[in-house]
């Protein structure tokens, strides 16, 4: 495009009042800036757009058409600017987050809550999946943030602790147990654990492999809260994350069997992709957790 923009922009002005000298104090030029642009743009375009007389100007048939046009384009250049505008100050857009059930459930709530609360104009989307899978929803472009089960790297992606855990293994209150477990005992109980393609199941697998025991459960589940429900009426001893299963401890619908050391801590972490800057919305969000 051989015209400057700018060049409309008088045009739009000076056509919408019908004067150059209106046009000039909207734009803070001088009229004869305005008139010398006016000229260089009928030039540019081999037409003449504004007919002069003493009563002031109007526009040509030639001049109607363009005004047509450059009036729907800088209608859509101000209705994008005040869309921008609005995201800035989070009035609008959404935010997709991916996170597992447990992990919304027991640790975003409050934070999901709090961001509504401060971001009503705000849409907020949620995905769920394996902690893998939830990776490749960031990395696809299919939300921005993902809340996962670590350990977990990937080279595209910084991923964040953002919450310590403790696996811990529980039964029903009626189940017999001890004070203190060995790894290889507990290894010998009728286990209830994750299935093998999550993340927490592979840390637990891996934990004790490098104790030389292999676990080998007799109930394999998808969902967090059927660990918690499935040992309290006495399917078998279940591994869990301790700070998910406060409630169900407190009230004694499961008991702990103490490992001896227990298991190491790990974390729930924040993952998002390395080389792209986050929305605000994003940022606010991270904002929230980093706050607590």
């Amino acid at each position: 495009m051989k015209t400057k923009l700018d060049y409309y922009r008088i045009f739009y002005e000076a056509a919408r009042h019908s004067s150059f000298s209106t046009a000039a104090r909207h734009l803070y030029i001088s009229q004869s800036a305005i008139s010398q642009c006016i000229h260089q743009l009928e030039k540019d375009l081999n037409a003449q757009l504004f007919i002069r007389s003493r009563r002031g100007i109007s526009l040509t048939k030639e001049g109607e058409l363009l005004f047509q046009k450059v009036e729907s384009a800088i209608g859509a250049i101000e209705q994008g600017e005040t869309i921008l505008k609005r995201l800035h100050h989070l009035e609008s857009g959404s935010l997709t987050i991916a996170a597992a059930d447990a992990i919304t459930t027991h640790y975003l709530l409050p934070f999901l809550e709090q961001f509504h609360a401060n971001y009503p104009g705000i849409r907020l989307e949620m995905a769920n999946s394996y902690s893998y899978h939830m990776l490749q929803m960031v990395k696809e472009g299919k939300a921005e943030l993902a809340f996962v089960n670590l350990p977990l790297a990937d080279e595209e992606l910084i991923i964040e602790p953002c919450l310590e855990i403790h696996d811990i293994f529980v039964c029903g209150p009626e189940h017999p147990r001890k004070n203190r477990y060995r790894w290889d005992e507990i290894a010998e109980e009728p286990l209830i654990l994750l299935e093998t393609n999550s993340a927490s199941r592979r840390f637990l697998d891996a934990e004790f492999l490098k104790k030389h025991i292999t676990l080998t459960p007799q109930i394999e589940i998808a969902a967090h809260e059927l660990l918690i429900q499935f040992a309290s009426i006495h399917l078998g001893v279940s591994c869990v994350v301790k700070e998910f299963a406060k409630d169900a401890l407190k009230q004694g619908k499961i008991c702990e069997m103490p490992l001896s050391p227990p298991l190491p801590p790990r974390h729930i972490g924040c993952a998002y992709l390395k080389h792209n800057p986050l929305s605000k919305p994003a940022q606010e969000f991270l904002h929230l957790i980093k706050e607590k």
